[in-house]
Formats: C-alpha cells, sequence, structure tokens
C-alpha cells in the first residue's frame, strides 16, 4: 500500500479494520501537505481496492472507505505529536499519570519517551507507553 501512497503524494495516517451493523468495514485514512481532495479517496480507493482484490488476504467479504483523518485526527506515532506541537490534543491514557486518565490541552513538545501536554497551565509529561489514544482537539481552548 505505501508504494501506492507514495507514488500518489500521499502518506497513510491509520487503518481501521472492525465489524460494524453493514458488516466488515475496512478504513484507510491518508493525508497529504496541502490536505486531501475527494478525488485523491476516490484514486486510492479504485487502485486499493484492485490491490486487495487481487492479493485476497482479507478472509471476509468487506466494504472498502478511503478518506482523510478529519479534523480530529488520531495521533498514533512520536513523530505525529512532533508534527503538531502547539496544537491542542484530547489524550486518553491506560494508566494514570499523576491521578488523571483523560487529559485536554496543548501539545508542547515531545522525546523517545513522551509527550509534554500544558493542560490548564500544567505541564504533564506523558509517557507513550500510558497512551491509549490520542486525537487532535479542534474544539478546545488552551
Amino acid at each position: 500500500m505505501r508504494p501506492l501512497l507514495d507514488y500518489e503524494g500521499l502518506s497513510l495516517v491509520d487503518i481501521e479494520f472492525q465489524r460494524e451493523r453493514v458488516g466488515w468495514v475496512l478504513r484507510v485514512y491518508i493525508e497529504r501537505e496541502g490536505g486531501v481532495t475527494l478525488k485523491d479517496c476516490v484514486q486510492v480507493s479504485r487502485e486499493l481496492g484492485q490491490l486487495l482484490d487481487v492479493e485476497d488476504f482479507i478472509p471476509y467479504s468487506y466494504h472498502l472507505e478511503v478518506s482523510s483523518p478529519g479534523l480530529d485526527r488520531p495521533l498514533k506515532r512520536r513523530e505525529d505529536f512532533e508534527r503538531f506541537i502547539g496544537s491542542r490534543a484530547r489524550v486518553r491514557l491506560s494508566e494514570p499519570v499523576e491521578g488523571r486518565k483523560n487529559f485536554r490541552g496543548e501539545i508542547m513538545g515531545c522525546d523517545e519517551e513522551g509527550v509534554s501536554l500544558r493542560v490548564e497551565g500544567k505541564v504533564y509529561k506523558i509517557p507513550f507507553s500510558s497512551v491509549a489514544k490520542a486525537n487532535l482537539d479542534p474544539d478546545v481552548e488552551v
């Protein structure tokens, strides 16, 4: 999949494969500097669908959806946090930090071990190993 995205000048943000009411759904989130267009999504969907049909390694019937990650983009890797320093984020933890498992605030920085998040004037150091889910949060004021 990466060669296809590289060729189109796109990058992979996330992949989800889950069972929903309509059956199995394979969601592929893509991005590009300057934004993803509907044409980009259609093109990747067409080419990826053909590739998946040929390879036939998914044992279920499924629906393929290709889209941009949206304003509440997931933050999965250290590079994602680095890219969005200064942006607002929601972070949910699997293990509490200073008695908290949910944070909403500004990404101040990150290093190999974790991310620094400013919440209500206080900076928390959150280990990546404790992050269960993180997304950009365009709705919260920092």
